[in-house]
């Protein structure tokens, strides 16, 4: 099967925080010696799925991620292509670069350096039966609808709701038209899968995530990151 997998990294990790992070963009972030969009790389190398990774970054930091890719050896392709202002515009420049036999395409989060390549096979094999699937998980918190600032309407049944992570997985065809139709509506989603929801054309799957699939926004998640680490690393060499 012909996948590319669609790294988005263009942004510029306001919410990390300069002062406490020593950087502006999280995923150049340090976590044990490597930047957290090394760490993230890695995990698609080692999934068989995969044919080639596309990396979209701003200009200024092509050649220095090129740089940092060679040095780990890659045994599948990874590309770059210029990011745009927005994770929309960076993951739809990387689809034009895609060799029109691409079957599936899936994008993933820069900063989420923790997704199982097991989980990454599961949501591209059932990507290849439905059309479109993403990775998510049900949420433990009991969550409210508020119809003002500070006022809570109702308390939505979790069983109808899931958090989305990513990859988010889709037939190349119908990924470009949900691009396209989101281009002459004017319309931003917040993931891939608002765009294809809108045509109305699949439903679109959920395989079941990880508690540890976590995106690294906020400086209190690094934390988090060294732990998962850590125990990423205690269950290689059990």
């Amino acid at each position: 099967m012909n996948v590319s997998v669609i790294i988005p990294a263009a942004g510029l990790g306001t919410r990390m925080g300069r002062e406490k992070s020593g950087v502006s963009r999280k995923q150049f972030m340090l976590l044990d010696g490597a930047p957290i969009l090394i760490h993230t790389i890695r995990k698609f190398l080692r999934c068989p799925s995969v044919k080639e990774i596309v990396i979209a970054l701003r200009g200024e930091d092509l050649e220095w991620a090129r740089g940092l890719v060679h040095q780990e050896h890659p045994a599948k392709p990874v590309r770059f292509v210029e990011g745009g202002d927005s994770r929309q515009a960076s993951v739809e420049n990387a689809l034009a670069t895609l060799d029109p036999g691409t079957e599936l395409v899936a994008v993933h989060d820069a900063v989420r350096p923790f997704i199982d390549p097991e989980i990454v096979e599961r949501v591209i094999a059932e990507a290849a039966v439905s059309g479109a699937a993403i990775v998510g998980v049900v949420p433990v918190d009991t969550v409210k609808q508020m119809h003002k600032k500070d006022k809570i309407k109702s308390t939505l049944p979790r069983e109808h709701l899931v958090m989305a992570q990513t990859p988010q997985v889709f037939r190349f065809e119908l990924l470009k038209e949900a691009f396209a139709s989101a281009r002459a509506d004017q319309f931003t989603g917040t993931d891939e899968a608002s765009l294809v929801e809108r045509l109305e054309r699949v439903d679109v799957s959920v395989v079941q995530g990880s508690d540890r699939n976590i995106k690294l926004t906020k400086p209190g998640d690094m934390d988090l990151a060294h732990l998962y680490l850590s125990l990423e690393r205690e269950g290689e060499s059990a």
